[in-house]
């Protein structure tokens, strides 16, 4: 599981075996966990997050947009 950032608390990575799927994110912060599609950025889960989290953690997805997608493709080739 590569971290790609780690921010405001919360720990931004990919699982090694996802290349399948569009490219996205998951972040992880006590126990909590969600996952959002990179382009366009929107949630895809959530486990936990309340839905102010949910506002920050968007915002971050949307700061970190090409840095997560250039990691994406970076580490699976496309």
């Amino acid at each position: 599981m590569p971290t790609i950032l780690r921010v405001h608390g919360y720990r931004f990575f990919f699982f090694t075996r996802e290349g399948s799927e569009p490219p996205h994110i998951h972040i992880e912060n006590a126990g909590n966990y969600a996952k959002y599609w990179i382009r366009p950025v929107r949630l895809a889960r959530n486990r936990g997050f309340l839905s102010r989290h949910l506002r920050m953690i968007r915002s971050l997805v949307e700061e970190y947009e090409t840095l997560f997608e250039e990691k994406w493709n970076e580490r699976f080739g496309y």
